[in-house]
């Protein structure tokens, strides 16, 4: 089975750890033995956090973009509802799920957008989009794509303004650079074969030093602190 998903990760902190801005959203292909993306597609967004709902629109919007490039026989979104057909979604249903308040009041925003894009991908490429989140292998290796593109994005951010900068990487992984790339390699269990990579085309890991820490406010979680070299 060849799966298309699309995930946003990695966010810019301030010096309390506190999540600005989320970094960069990547849409993947993922096929058997769904260990790595075959095919990315990457984006930097550079949102505000508490802009979230709305990055699940552009990375089902992603998702439809990568489907011009390769064929897929499912789309997996990164919303958790137990692997619901994202067209057929109603805002009935929303409203009967155990959902929090604040997760209810920005999936019944942004369900219209999603449903036209879902609708879409059926019409155009004859595939389901289906909401299971992060029950999903592809979903987690598009996360952690999204987060190895952040990396960089992060450097070029760091360069640009001359000014380190600290950045929260995806729960449970650890960043690599290897070859002229760089990974995120997934420490849950069951998933060590697990990554994300990006390729450091522009060099920029050279211009820069990164020190890896442990986030000390939000267990799971790793930051990655990054100053551009003299």
């Amino acid at each position: 089975m060849r799966v298309i998903s699309a995930d946003s990760a990695a966010a810019i902190l301030d010096e309390k750890f506190t999540p600005l801005r989320i970094v960069a959203s990547a849409a993947v292909l993922v096929e058997s033995p769904y260990r790595e993306a075959h095919t990315r597609l990457a984006e930097p967004i550079f949102k505000e956090v508490e802009n979230g709902s709305e990055v699940i629109v552009h990375e089902a919007e992603l998702c439809l973009s990568l489907l011009e490039e390769v064929k897929a026989d499912v789309v997996h979104l990164d919303t958790s509802l137990g692997g619901l057909l994202v067209e057929e979604l109603s805002p009935v249903q929303l409203s009967n799920m155990k959902l929090s308040i604040w997760a209810r009041k920005n999936l019944l925003k942004i369900l219209p957008k999603l449903r036209k894009i879902a609708c879409e991908i059926q019409r155009k490429h004859g595939i389901e989009m289906r909401a299971i989140g992060k029950e999903s292998i592809p979903v987690r290796i598009a996360e952690l794509t999204a987060g190895s593109e952040a990396i960089l994005y992060a450097c070029e951010k760091a360069l640009e303004t001359e000014a380190p900068l600290l950045l929260g990487l995806p729960v449970k992984c650890q960043h690599r650079v290897a070859d002229g790339k760089v990974y995120l390699h997934s420490l849950i269990a069951d998933e060590f074969e697990v990554r994300g990579y990006a390729e450091d085309v522009s060099s920029v890991l050279s211009e820069v030093g990164i020190v890896e820490m442990l986030n000390p406010v939000a267990r799971g979680f790793r930051a990655l602190k990054i100053t551009p070299t003299p």
